[in-house]
Parts: structure tokens; C-alpha cells; sequence
């Protein structure tokens, strides 16, 4: 203290202290040519081009420029300490000290609240915006315009993505950790594995965002046989999905404590170091991705237009990109732009490396809003009816199974269960003709959640898996699909939630064959007087077996915004299941609150 850094007016992106931080001159009687003549010396020395600094001789004074700085909370500490050296100083814009406050603000909420984008908390107003990751800036600028927020081209650290096991699981499990094997994304009825992953929700964080983003690049999520398998994905990740850090990090701790799941926790190599450091006793084991990974990348941004506030950002940028900064958070556990890293705050001992992994692109806002919108259909919830058919066809051989194609249909449906997490509500129908007086269908279970209390189980899941396991085929019984199709659309209308996704799976080997019923005309002209655009109702049907016409199927699926899938072997339908189910990647416009 007591010297004072001289001002400046900076219009470049040149170092905005590089000539002031290396002289100083006293002033002297009647040296105002002598100063002028000095100034531009060291500005000739230096190089510096279009920047210039006149030395303050008699300090900064005045009122302070108040540099406001939200941080992502996990770099607030190390910010806030090369904030306070700066601010001891006194480094100046204008005669004026700058005087910077820092403060951790969680990157999503500054995000959504400049775009309104989201929910929000808490004052998110700042001069200064230091993110964990650009994904957050590209959507700022893509929902609000280039002109909102300016990325200065700064990185001040990173932190790229790591998976982290149980030190024993890590140690123990052969195979290369990979993006692909992260979450079980085979079709219903796959051998799948008992790993628990754990990320923060996407909508509320990047390493989620770009966990996802990740996960649907290496299983294609962006064509139509890899969205099948993406669906697969959220469905699992939103078991294990946060609302915070801290809740991630309280769930990995007792999963890996206890005897059940092997947990996964995908999080920021810094965000490791410090589970580790609080869990010391049983630290996680770290794993690299073998395709690379994704870096947090912490931009420096300013969003403000005025000059001497633009000018002191710039004087601070330059102190968190000298020497001393970079090591300050390089022993937090962070690794410079350029990716190197502290060896004691990473230590090799708990799976960390020196090298950093391959750097994968940042998601694309297109991947992100896609990817975003998908997570936030599949949070909805579900409610699904699904109908059998029972009709004396299903008593069919498949060929070179052994198995009727009652067995392989209701197989494949049990298996499907394993797509719904237990806050689904679903509910289970059989059809043939005649089945319950004049109708058609005959109602096994209602429309429930799943981890309800059952009516003959434990759950409402077993009743389903019961009830389906102990479907028989009525051996003169006909195809009453239309009458069904019907009486299923107006059920789910009539009790119908807005907060979730209603839906009729159809699963059938034959064609309307019921001359009693309504008629396709009839059926579509009835669905098309009461169906509610605020209210879809998505028809998906199924249908095997030889000599099927579709084209009924499709002109239900056209009308309700479903899909109508034909194949000649049952065995398919756990595939198609997927494929049908996916269909919700598709269908984003139309949900209530969405």
C-alpha cells in the first residue's frame, strides 16, 4: 500500500497495466514535459499500440470503481483471493482505484436470468460474469442477442469432465471407461448392469448439460436409431439425477458406503478434488473417458457498455491471467487454459493425470435446446395404457422360438417395464371381441403409478408383471381394434394430466375384424370431433404377424400425433418398444407447460 497504480484508457485487448506495472516516476517541479516525454517513452519501449497510460503521480482518488464479478460458486474462493490482492494494489482506471467485489452465483441462474430463459435465484446483476463453461454463453446469446453479453476470449481455468467410482469398483472393473457404457442404453429385455449413475441435473448445470451431450454423441441420439437408445439413456440418468453438487456428492457417499449399486458420479476434475478432500477416509477413484472429454472452460465476460467499468474489467482480467493467479487456482484443483495442473492438488495416487484428455467441441445450441428439451419431456412423467391383444391368432408358433406370440408379445411388454422409472403411471388392457359383455376390452389393472401399493402385490409394478405373465389367448376370439382404439382414446381423455404424458401403446397380431364395431371412418371422425389440442393423446401401435394392413394404424397415429410400426416377427417388438417410445423426442409441441 501507499504506492498507486497510474490510469489508463484502454481501447485495445493489450495488457492494460503492462507499462504502468513496469516504472514509476516521481514527479518533479515544473515536469510536465518531462512526464508527458517519459510516458511516452516507456510506451515506445514497451510496444504497447493504441494503449495509453498516464501516470497518476498523486494516486487514485476519488470515487472507486466498483468492479461487481459473479463467479461460479466453485471458483469463488480463488477469485475472491486474487481480488483482494488487486484491490491492495490499487490498480486504476481514470485516477480512479478499482475495487473488485466477487461473489459465487450459480451459472444457470445468471444465465436464465438475463434470458428469462428458466428459473432463477438470487441477485444474478454483475459487470463481470465468470461461467464454468461457454455453454452458458452461447445461450445468452442465442436467446438474447450477441450484444448482451462479450466474451472477452479469456479462460481463466479448467476442469474437464471425469467419472468417479469407488476406489474398489475403479480398481476392480477391467474394462475402459467410456461415454457409451455410462448408462444402459441396449433395447428392453438387454443384460444390463447394476451401476447407479449420478449427474446434476442438465437444466441446472453444464457438467449435466454436456454429460448428456456427451452420452447422446457416442450412441448416435442425433438420427432415428440412436434416439432409441438416447431415450434409453435419460430414462436411466434421470433416476440418478441432482438437483445440486452437494446432493450428488451426499448420494455418492452413502452409495458408495452401503452394498447395493455400484454408483458413477460424473463431475469436474476440481469438483473430484474436492469430494476428495472432504471424504478422505474413502476418496473416489477418477477415470478418463477413452474418447476424450469435455472441458469446463470458465470464460471471462463483461456485460456492461460503460467505458471506465469496461476499462477496470479489463485491468482485472490481466491479474487472474498472471503467473500467481493461475497457480492460486491450479491449487484448488483447477488446470490452466492450457491445461496444466497442479500434481499435489490432483494427485496421481487418486486416478488423476497430468495430460489433459482430448478436448471434445463444446454442444452446439441446436444439441443443447435439443437435448434440453428432451430432458425436460421425459421429467414430465408418463402415463401410458397399454393394450394386448388376445384374439385366437396369438396362439400362433413364432418360428424357430417355440414360443406362441402371446408368449414373445407379453415378454417383450414385461421387458418394457423396464423403461419406466417408478414414477410412471401405467396401466394394462386386454381386447379381443365380446370380452366383457358387448365390449371389446376388458380393464386388468388401471391407469397407477408404479411404486403404488398393489391390489394382489407388493407394487403396482408386480401387478403388472403378473397380470402379464398370465395373459391367455381367447382361441375363437376375433380382432375388435377399432372399438378399442376408441374406447382407450376416450378413457385417457377423461383423465387426462396436464403434468405428464398421456399415451395408448397398442400391441396386436391381426386387423378389425369385428363387423359389429365402428368403422375406420367412424372412429376417425369421432377421434377428430373430441380429441383437445391442449390434451394430446398419442396412439403408438405395434403390429406383427403376416398380412397385416397398416395403413388403419397410421390414419389413428396421423390423427393423435403417435406412430404405427409393423414387423413380421414379435421377438421385434422389445426394439420397436424403444423406437415408439422415442417418439417423445419428437412430439415437444403441443404439451401443457412445456
Amino acid at each position: 500500500m501507499g504506492r498507486h497504480r497510474g490510469n489508463h484508457a484502454d481501447d485495445g485487448d493489450a495488457d492494460p497495466r503492462g507499462a504502468e506495472g513496469r516504472s514509476r516516476r516521481r514527479r518533479r517541479r515544473g515536469g510536465a514535459v518531462a512526464a508527458l516525454t517519459s510516458a511516452v517513452a516507456i510506451i515506445l519501449a514497451v510496444g504497447l499500440t493504441g494503449t495509453y497510460i498516464f501516470l497518476n503521480q498523486s494516486g487514485c482518488s476519488g470515487q472507486d470503481v466498483t468492479l461487481d464479478v459473479a463467479v461460479s460458486p466453485e471458483l469463488t474462493t480463488a477469485v475472491q483471493g486474487v481480488a483482494k490482492e488487486f484491490n491492495d494494489q490499487d490498480y486504476a482506471v481514470d485516477g480512479q482505484c478499482v475495487r473488485v467485489s466477487a461473489r459465487g452465483v450459480a451459472s444457470a441462474d445468471v444465465a436464465y436470468g438475463i434470458t428469462g430463459g428458466g428459473p432463477t435465484m438470487g441477485d444474478t446483476e454483475s459487470q463481470v460474469w465468470i461461467p464454468d463453461s461457454s455453454l452458458w454463453v452461447n445461450f445468452v446469446k442465442e436467446n438474447s442477442g450477441d450484444g448482451v453479453v462479450n466474451d472477452t476470449g479469456t479462460s481463466v481455468a479448467s476442469s474437464p469432465l471425469v467419472l468417479a467410482q469407488p476406489e474398489k469398483v475403479a480398481e476392480e472393473d477391467g474394462d475402459e471407461a467410456s461415454w457409451k457404457t455410462l448408462v444402459p442404453t441396449a433395447a428392453p429385455g438387454a443384460d444390463g448392469d447394476d451401476t447407479d449413475v449420478r449427474l446434476v441435473d442438465p437444466v441446472r448445470s453444464s457438467s449435466g448439460l454436456a454429460t448428456l451431450a456427451l452420452v447422446s454423441d457416442a450412441v448416435g441420439g442425433g438420427d432415428e436409431e440412436g434416439r432409441a437408445q438416447l431415450v434409453a439413456a435419460i430414462q436411466a440418468l434421470q433416476e440418478g439425477a441432482t438437483p445440486s453438487e452437494e446432493a450428488a456428492f451426499e448420494a455418492f457417499a452413502e452409495q458408495s458406503a452401503g452394498d447395493g449399486a455400484s454408483p458413477v458420479l460424473v463431475l469436474s476434475e476440481q469438483a473430484a478434488a474436492r469430494y476428495n478432500q472432504d471424504h478422505a477416509d474413502a476418496p473416489a477413484r477418477v477415470r478418463y473417458p477413452d474418447s476424450g472429454s469435455y472441458s469446463l472452460d470458465y470464460p471471462y465476460v463483461t456485460r456492461t457498455d460503460d467505458p471506465l467499468a469496461t476499462r477496470a474489467a479489463q485491468v482485472f482480467r490481466s491479474a487472474l491471467e498472471e503467473d500467481a493467479a493461475q497457480k492460486r487456482f491450479q491449487r484448488e484443483g483447477f488446470r490452466t487454459a492450457d491445461g496444466k495442473a497442479d500434481s499435489e492438488a490432483l494427485p496421481e495416487g487418486q486416478g488423476f493425470q497430468a495430460d489433459i484428455p482430448e478436448n471434445l467441441p463444446t454442444p452446439n445450441n441446436e444439441t443443447v435446446e435439443r437435448l434440453t428439451q428432451a430432458w425436460n419431456q421425459f421429467k414430465l412423467g408418463t402415463r401410458l395404457l397399454t393394450i394386448v391383444d388376445v384374439s385366437g391368432s396369438m396362439l400362433e408358433e413364432v418360428p424357430g422360438t417355440g414360443m406362441s406370440r402371446m408368449q414373445v408379445t407379453t415378454a417383450a411388454a414385461d421387458q418394457g417395464l423396464s423403461l419406466f422409472n417408478d414414477r410412471t403411471e401405467l396401466g394394462l388392457w386386454e381386447f379381443s371381441t365380446a370380452l366383457d359383455g358387448d365390449r371389446d376390452h376388458r380393464e386388468l389393472l388401471p391407469v397407477e403409478e408404479l411404486a403404488s401399493e398393489g391390489a394382489e402385490t407388493a407394487t403396482h409394478r408386480q401387478d403388472i408383471a403378473a397380470e402379464l405373465a398370465g395373459l391367455q389367448p381367447v382361441p375363437d376370439g376375433n380382432t375388435g381394434l377399432y372399438d378399442t382404439y376408441l374406447a382407450a382414446y376416450r378413457e385417457m381423455a377423461s383423465s387426462y394430466k396436464s403434468d405428464r404424458v398421456n399415451a395408448i401403446l397398442m400391441l396386436t397380431d391381426g386387423n378389425n375384424d369385428d363387423p359389429d364395431g365402428v368403422s375406420l371412418k367412424e372412429l376417425a371422425s369421432t377421434i377428430e370431433e373430441e380429441s383437445n389440442p391442449h390434451h394430446p393423446i398419442p396412439v403408438f401401435t405395434i403390429a406383427f404377424g403376416p398380412g397385416i394392413d397398416l395403413e388403419p394404424m397410421e390414419k389413428v397415429a396421423e390423427l393423435t400425433g403417435g406412430e404405427a410400426y409393423k414387423t413380421e416377427n414379435p421377438a421385434e417388438i422389445g426394439d420397436i418398444f424403444l423406437q415408439a417410445f422415442s417418439q417423445r423426442l419428437e412430439n415437444q409441441q403441443g404439451q401443457e407447460g412445456s
